[in-house]
């Protein structure tokens, strides 16, 4: 075989390699609920990589040009990522409908560079802007793991603090009722978390500094703007906790009882270390930290003003 015709018979056995060894991770291993932001964003972009390299190995420009170069490959992709996700329903993995967004892009990359990436006779300036397009697409969805990794760089500098309060967006770390907000007129930035009447009821801290070795006190300061007292229960866990079955006894769980106004706790992390029963808390995979309540009989309103580590 000459030279030519030997390159795209390797590209596609390169390609196919790569899609064998590939294709098992929509099923196993991956990111699981407890892993961070930034590993679930990266593994996502093996998405564009996989179909890709199915692009590559059944190069669809042999079939067709024009408008059927793109307009059925994306229609195929479209119906093979349904069924993926479909599959992948009922198992540990979760479904992700831009996963299907991210499956036609790596179709759509490979489409731009084709030699049939625009209608036979028309100008140049068709293929290239649909190259320019695909590109500004790829570069938002690299864009976006980049955030993310910018994201957790920042989050892995701020101890001794657990939360920067000057974020106007706490979605990315927080679960629950919570918004930006000033504690009663004060110039000091506060989270106010909306409480309801709702069986439990609160937010959640998922994505802080996890690695509390060396550090032997964890410090709150909350507001109460209420005329009597509120009660609430602070709940902290590891990674193993998440993992396991979730026991009561594996985590720490304390009552708070938050007097009218200004209220700061101080808690011991050693005795955070020695709360689940028949071990220790991993101090170094500290995973979750909740403020919430339990059977209010009207809606409640509480300031969260410092969270941190001393």
């Amino acid at each position: 075989m000459d030279r030519p015709a030997r390159k795209p018979r390797i590209s596609q056995y390169l390609a196919l390699a790569g899609i064998a060894l590939i294709a098992p991770f929509f099923f196993i291993g991956g990111p699981g609920w407890t892993d961070g932001p930034l590993y679930k964003s990266a593994w996502n972009l093996g998405h564009i990589l996989f179909f890709a390299l199915l692009t590559l190995a059944v190069q669809p420009w042999r079939f067709w040009t024009g408008w059927k170069l793109w307009g059925l490959p994306t229609l195929a992709v479209l119906l093979l990522g349904l069924a993926i996700e479909l599959l992948q329903y009922g198992t540990s993995r979760q479904m992700d409908w831009q996963d299907l967004f991210r499956n036609m892009l790596g179709l759509w990359i490979i489409l731009a560079l084709s030699p049939g990436a625009a209608d036979p006779g028309r100008s140049g300036l068709a293929a290239w802007s649909l190259r320019i397009t695909v590109a500004a697409l790829l570069v938002a969805e690299a864009g976006a793991t980049a955030a993310v990794a910018l994201q957790q760089y920042r989050v892995s500098q701020l101890l001794p603090a657990l939360y920067d309060f000057s974020m106007s967006d706490p979605s990315p770390f927080w679960h629950g009722e919570i918004i930006p907000a000033d504690a009663t007129g004060s110039a000091q930035s506060a989270l106010r978390l909306s409480l309801s009447t709702a069986p439990y009821s609160g937010a959640s801290l998922h994505n802080f500094p996890g690695d509390w070795q060396g550090y032997g006190h964890l410090v709150l300061s909350l507001y109460n703007p209420q005329d009597q007292p509120l009660h609430m229960t602070l709940r902290i866990n590891d990674t193993q906790h998440d993992q396991g079955d979730n026991a009561y006894s594996d985590r720490f769980n304390t009552r708070l009882t938050l007097d009218p106004g200004q209220n700061n706790v101080r808690l011991d992390l050693d005795q955070i270390r020695r709360a689940p029963t028949g071990r220790t808390m991993n101090m170094r995979e500290v995973r979750r930290l909740m403020l919430f309540t339990t059977g209010l009989t009207e809606p409640q309103t509480v300031y969260l003003r410092d969270i941190r580590l001393e």
